[in-house]
């Protein structure tokens, strides 16, 4: 994957604050808008790597999660950091279209659905409903662009705004707003040792009928869990799959059996 650094592309250190970040994006923005750059084809790549830099570094979880990411990988924290966020994940609660509604009120420019198109093409489809107590506004991708390596923009929150949505799209406008997959949780049972030194396990993924090769990190501690991406249960509609989540146990050994064993002895003769 592609090594690329958030920072350096919205120009700004490590250490600048989010009024920092936001102006960066600010001015950036401004100057590769595609309604400023009509004779250069490029602006639109470059604004949908502001963009994503940007929902990145404003948002504070996703922020730290990288940050983590880049004192351990160095140049490669961005592909560690989109193996666990997709598209999707990352402009989920953005306020990326604010930025480009001031733009287009200030300047004349195109509105944000109309830039959103032509950054990320035609099969991005936008809608917008009004009922008493809900307003929904979003966008959704309907092409052959709308498999799992799409870019994807925030789809509705969930909950009861987000069903109201769902339905209302569906009956109205023919479209099923992409789902993700639930979540799976399963255990994995390990030796102490093996958990100390890290490495490759083979796990069993019986829902799927697969058997992976899962790798551990050195240290890893009990109760623990591991994401593997991608293999929960299918999405709908064309969404992604949900996550596999491993939750981590470790073997008992044979002194520790007969220690849990006295001290289950030991309650039942003195009961409280």
């Amino acid at each position: 994957m592609e090594q690329r650094d958030y920072y350096q592309i919205l120009e700004v250190d490590n250490t600048s604050d989010q009024r920092a970040i936001r102006e960066a994006y600010r001015k950036l923005a401004f100057q590769y808008h595609p309604d400023r750059n009509t004779g250069n084809p490029s602006a639109a790549e470059k604004m949908k790597g502001l963009n994503e830099a940007y929902a990145v570094l404003s948002d504070k979880k996703k922020r730290g999660e990288y940050d983590a990411l880049r004192q351990q990988f160095g140049e490669s924290a961005y592909g560690q950091f989109r193996q666990n966020y997709s598209d999707q994940d990352i402009f989920r609660g953005s306020d990326v279209n604010r930025v480009f509604e001031e733009m287009a009120r200030a300047f004349g420019f195109r509105s944000f659905d109309e830039i959103f198109r032509a950054c990320y093409g035609e099969d991005c489809k936008m809608f917008e409903f009004r009922r008493p107590g809900f307003f929904g506004r979003g966008f959704v991708f309907v092409g052959p662009s709308a498999g799992r390596s799409a870019r994807r923009a925030p789809s509705p929150p969930g909950g009861n705004w987000g069903k109201v949505a769902s339905t209302i799209l569906k009956k109205v406008g023919g479209i099923e707003l992409p789902q993700k997959g639930k979540d799976w949780q399963e255990v994995v049972t390990l030796h102490p040792l093996k958990a100390r030194e890290g490495g490759d396990i083979r796990y069993v993924h019986r829902r799927k009928s697969k058997e992976l090769v899962v790798k551990l990190p050195p240290g890893i501690r009990e109760g623990q869990r591991i994401r593997l991406r991608g293999m929960g249960a299918d999405g709908i509609a064309g969404g992604e799959p949900g996550d596999l989540y491993l939750k981590i146990w470790f073997k008992k050994t044979l002194a520790q059996k007969v220690r849990d064993l006295l001290k289950r002895i030991q309650f039942k003769a003195h009961p409280l």
